[in-house]
């Protein structure tokens, strides 16, 4: 009888432990957070340097295709496109003298996902912004583009561009015309899903033989793990199927692949280098940008990968002493929570431990 109460007591105790270790790990993450800077919902792009001085003259126009889908099959789960994918490199290609169109499957208002905890100053300018505003509730159907008033296309990524851009006629003619005219080909995360089935004049599937990245399995299935009943076919397996040489990066961090005029990003924290990679192969030196935030942090958590924790706080230590920039704190949290999914309690710490670095930083500037 005893016996039962001292393991229930234990069980109780056990419990407890768990229960306190949770909350006060928890309060110490929250500690870890920048404040919410209050002003930042109201950016606008007249406010932003980057967009509005030292733009060069016309250089011409670039197509960005976003999904008309807004649920994820069967599963009724709602999506779109991404909207920092479009608004990054809308800003991009506006900066270095390019007019952007918005074409979608279906024409008009696309459904669209907004991620508070990744969006920035552009992201928020982008909704602030009556240009790029008036078209998204206009954009053109792809039925209706005529494709030689521009240099580049461009695919946004965002979940429904699995669904909508595998098959369709006009999409597949349109990578069909800017390979065939030797123009630039861009696409981000789920934005290459607009190669999947597209064929070239020989019969060949488009991407054989081509250095290709776009969200990896890994990705998709670490945050969707019934991805596979979900989607139609996980992307990094159809376009190897079709004979892409897959390039895979390191889960959710840049990484973008060059093939001649075809360039692809892995996911959304490639988009910035994605879009100033299409400038140069237009032939034209991208401007120099300001580096954000969660670009540092990306930096830092590309150097964990590589060299371990040492060799991370080496860069963050380079780009807050020597640099004077910033280093996004909240997205080495997430990585910290992307690495519990992953069951590895260890880089969960050092990922803590990291963000706490970067405090103490900006606490002693």
């Amino acid at each position: 009888m005893f016996k039962k109460y001292r393991i229930v007591k234990w069980i109780l105790t056990s419990m407890a432990i768990v229960f306190a270790f949770i909350i006060i790990t928890g309060i110490y993450i929250v500690s870890l957070l920048p404040a919410e800077d209050p002003t930042l919902i109201n950016s606008k792009a007249s406010d932003i340097a980057y967009i509005t001085e030292n733009v060069p003259a016309y250089r011409g126009k670039i197509l960005a295709v976003v999904t008309s889908t807004d649920t994820m099959g069967t599963s009724e789960k709602s999506t779109g496109y991404e909207l920092t994918e479009l608004a990054r490199a809308y800003y991009v290609f506006k900066a270095n003298g390019f007019d952007v169109d918005i074409a979608s499957p279906l024409g008009g208002l696309p459904p669209v996902v907004l991620d508070d905890d990744d969006m920035g100053k552009f992201d928020y300018a982008f909704l602030n912004d009556d240009i790029p505003q008036n078209k998204l509730k206009n954009t053109l159907s792809l039925k209706d583009v005529n494709t030689k008033l521009y240099k580049a296309v461009y695919f946004v990524g965002g979940k429904g561009a699995m669904f909508d851009f595998p098959n369709n006629r006009h999409i597949q003619h349109l990578v069909q015309d800017f390979h065939n005219t030797d123009r630039v080909i861009g696409a981000v995360c789920h934005g290459p899903a607009a190669f999947v089935n597209v064929k070239l004049k020989d019969g060949q599937w488009f991407v054989k033989n081509k250095n290709v990245s776009g969200f990896t399995n890994k990705e998709e299935l670490l945050l969707i793990p019934k991805a596979a009943s979900i989607f139609p076919f996980l992307l990094q397996d159809k376009l190897i199927e079709q004979g892409a040489e897959f390039n895979e990066g390191t889960m959710y961090l840049e990484k973008i692949s060059i093939d001649d005029n075809l360039i692809t990003g892995q996911n959304p924290w490639s988009v910035w280098v994605l879009a100033e990679a299409m400038v140069q192969q237009m032939g034209y030196t991208p401007k120099q940008r300001p580096i954000t935030a969660e670009e540092n942090a990306v930096k830092a958590l590309q150097a964990y990968e590589t060299g371990g924790l040492d060799s991370s706080r080496t860069v963050i230590e380079e780009i807050n002493h020597e640099k004077k920039q910033i280093v996004s704190r909240a997205l080495l949290v997430d990585h910290s929570f992307i690495s519990v999914l992953q069951g590895d309690f260890i880089k969960f710490y050092n990922m803590l431990q990291l963000a706490s670095y970067v405090k103490g930083y900006t606490i002693n500037q």
